[in-house]
């Protein structure tokens, strides 16, 4: 057991602006479970020695953040001058997804991109690995090793590929059932029976999606829908017989409460409609939509129509793994549409709204007793600007909103999973070190000179 105190800040509910913020409150931790969350006073009035707590009164305390669409092996080709979607495929991310035949090499970029995730306070993500089984394999070996819970799942694509990618409908199945048997549900981890999109499956494949998560239907489904338009337009002689882009998924059933659908920037009315109906979530990426010039996702519409909307990073079409960077970009993108994104809305998207989009609430994204411990230390004195603008706010949503358009990786100063401290910024110790050192130096150099 162990108790912080600083300021903490939550969504306990599924409504924004039922928050919870303590300006000076303890979190009580163990075994890696919330124990308790109460403003200070309150414990210290019921008999809890305030002395037993690591005291942080200048930091912010907040759970844990989610990212619901990722790939693993972009980590190489994120920043990559391109041009739109398909040609930036082709030109660097099946190229880089290629190199991950070297097990070795699969292993390296599964631990760098696991520690990028901690060093942004990313403690719970969806992604998408190769299709290669033991790319897949690296990624929950780096997530388990490190109590995290993390959904993964081997790439499925028969066709549209280079053939060091390719699988068939057989051996993508095979696979992805061995997959699921070894890490669906072992320790924190989950499984996502991923196709990369359908213009990239046979309905031979597409099929074998389908009855996996019919087989397996505690297993999520993450794929792509309506990302750009000459993608949509490229799909159209890829599933001559489908009426749009979603019913290349719909005539395999896949469409449920646990598909998660990246981008959907171009989605008609009919499509919104029949998502809505059949409870599947979007993942709204907005840097990556920007950067490839896919178009501008309109979050207030999806919400009208009652579908679960996520916020992803997208990495490595996206431009960085940090979701303070990302909500600045889906601020953006939602003014250019028309709808101002709060920050309380967009913080809670981060947190228990993406856990509630992925069906994980019961487990992670507030503060709330009984839950995992997933959470991150922000230091609002990251940056001699965010410290500066920190000073000039009157509340902790001016506070946010600070963060969301100027802040990235530096704000976190600490990323705990599972109750255990998993990343901790190591620039201000390097800098406390060096000014010892330093003065240690001066303090030597003037004995010498006295003497």
């Amino acid at each position: 057991m162990f108790a912080l105190r600083s300021r903490i800040l939550h969504y306990p509910s599924s409504d924004p602006s039922r928050f919870e913020y303590l300006a000076d409150g303890v979190l009580l931790v163990e075994n890696g479970k919330i124990v308790d969350l109460r403003a200070a006073a309150d414990m210290q009035a019921q008999g809890f020695d305030l002395a037993t707590c690591e005291h942080l009164p200048n930091y912010l305390i907040m759970p844990g953040l989610i990212d619901t669409h990722m790939h693993s092996p972009q980590i190489d080709v994120i920043a990559s001058y391109g041009q739109q979607l398909l040609d930036w495929l082709n030109k660097y991310t099946f190229p880089a997804e290629m190199k991950l035949a070297n097990e070795a090499y699969a292993q390296e970029v599964a631990a760098a991109f696991t520690q990028q995730l901690l060093a942004n306070g990313t403690t719970t993500a969806m992604v998408f690995t190769t299709s290669h089984e033991h790319a897949a394999d690296a990624v929950f070996n780096e997530a388990h090793k490190r109590h995290m819970r993390l959904i993964a799942g081997k790439v499925m694509m028969d066709r549209n590929a280079p053939d060091g990618l390719l699988d068939t409908a057989e051996r993508g199945y095979v696979e992805s059932k061995r997959l699921i048997e070894k890490w669906h549900g072992n320790g924190r981890l989950g499984y996502a029976v991923t196709p990369r999109f359908s213009g990239t499956s046979t309905e031979a494949q597409l099929q074998s999606v389908a009855k996996l998560h019919e087989e397996y239907p505690d297993t999520w489904i993450q794929t792509h829908l309506s990302e750009n338009l000459a993608e949509i337009a490229w799909l159209k002689t890829v599933h001559p017989d489908a009426k749009d882009y979603l019913d290349s998924y719909e005539r395999f059933g896949i469409t449920d409460d646990r598909t998660v659908y990246g981008h959907c920037i171009h989605l008609t009315d009919s499509e919104i409609k029949r998502i809505a109906a059949k409870g599947a979530r979007i993942a709204f990426c907005p840097t990556s939509n920007l950067f490839l010039g896919s178009g501008l996702f309109d979050l207030e519409r999806m919400k009208s129509h009652g579908i679960p909307v996520s916020i992803a990073s997208d990495v490595g079409g996206g431009t960085s793994f940090s979701q303070f960077r990302t909500l600045g970009e889906a601020y953006k993108v939602c003014q250019m549409k028309g709808y101002s994104l709060d920050a309380h809305e967009a913080f809670y998207m981060v947190t228990k709204g993406n856990a509630e989009a992925l069906q994980l609430d019961q487990h992670v994204g507030d503060f709330t007793p009984g839950k995992e411990a997933d959470f991150i230390v922000i230091d609002p004195d990251a940056t001699d600007l965010i410290g500066r603008r920190v000073r000039q706010t009157n509340d902790i949503e001016e506070e946010l909103f600070l963060y969301m358009i100027l802040g990235d990786d530096r704000l976190i100063s600490r990323t705990y999973i599972n109750g255990q401290l998993q990343f901790e910024h190591q620039f201000e110790h390097q800098f406390e070190q060096q000014f010892q050192q330093q003065g240690s130096q001066i303090i030597a150099k003037q004995d010498r000179s006295a003497g």
